[in-house]
């Protein structure tokens, strides 16, 4: 099975230098990972970084960079990105561009072919009307909600919120993130095995592949923050076990690598 992370950070001067992913990688058996910039990062030095990682290691990298979204000539720097060969962009799902056309920085996504992590920081940004207004207006470009739309616990059943962000699987250019279990779980103290146990798991990735359909999830580890919580190898293997109890080996194929590659 083709392993594919879709959504993993490096640096030279925060988190961790591209070697120790790789290291990860190749010990993990993950075939590929998708760079994502970390937010804040928009220098060119930054994403130079990530162009260059993924030249050095062919194959093994999609660079999903940063732009000033502030700037009226984010377009045009879209555009050469594209050129160096960035594959994604990451965008606040409430960025609007400065101007007379506040989707300017979208529509130049589409146009170039871009495919947009789309980073919220809480659950509500991704359940907006708005956000699903901008899907709806821009149908040929692709959306990812990163981190299962900021899914949490704490949220009652039955999800209202997080309910609203599934109804965005009724657009086929949306797709949805999940990591590793650590993100949506409590860490147990003291430990235990298993460590998330199945009957503490919130039924958050399960209600994901029923609303998209395990062809539109894709696995990202977090890497290297997820460390603090289970550790880049149990992401993998905790929701490997999770997705047993509800999925076929088909549908894992998909979630872990098949859907990855048509979406990065």
């Amino acid at each position: 099975m083709v392993i594919i992370d879709t959504h993993a950070h490096t640096s030279p001067y925060w988190f961790e230098p591209i070697e120790v992913l790789l290291f990860q990688m190749n010990s993990n058996g993950v075939d590929k990972t998708t760079l994502v910039a970390m937010d804040g990062q928009t220098d060119e030095k930054y994403n130079r970084y990530l162009i260059e990682c993924a030249r050095r290691f062919p194959g093994r990298f999609s660079p999903v960079i940063l732009v000033d979204t502030e700037r009226t000539d984010a377009p045009k720097i879209l555009k050469h990105w594209v050129k160096e060969g960035a594959e994604g962009v990451r965008l606040k799902v409430y960025t609007r561009s400065p101007g007379k056309d506040p989707l300017a920085v979208w529509k130049a996504c589409a146009d170039l072919g871009l495919r947009v992590s789309c980073q919220g920081h809480k659950k509500e940004d991704f359940a907006d009307d708005d956000f699903r207004k901008l899907i709806e207006a821009l149908p040929d470009l692709t959306f990812i909600i990163e981190h299962l739309g900021k899914a949490e616990p704490e949220e009652a059943a039955p999800y209202p919120i997080y309910k609203k962000t599934l109804n965005l699987s009724k657009f086929p250019n949306v797709y949805i993130k999940v990591g590793g279990l650590g993100e949506i779980c409590k860490r147990p103290f003291p430990f235990h095995d298993p460590f998330y146990p199945v009957e503490g798991v919130p039924p958050f990735v399960k209600m994901a592949c029923e609303a998209f359909g395990p062809s539109r999830v894709m696995w990202g580890s977090n890497y290297p923050p997820s460390g603090h919580v289970e550790g880049y190898r149990n992401t993998l293997r905790y929701l490997d076990e999770h997705l047993d109890t509800f999925c076929s080996k088909v549908d894992k194929q998909w979630i872990f690598g098949k859907n990855s590659s048509h979406a990065f």
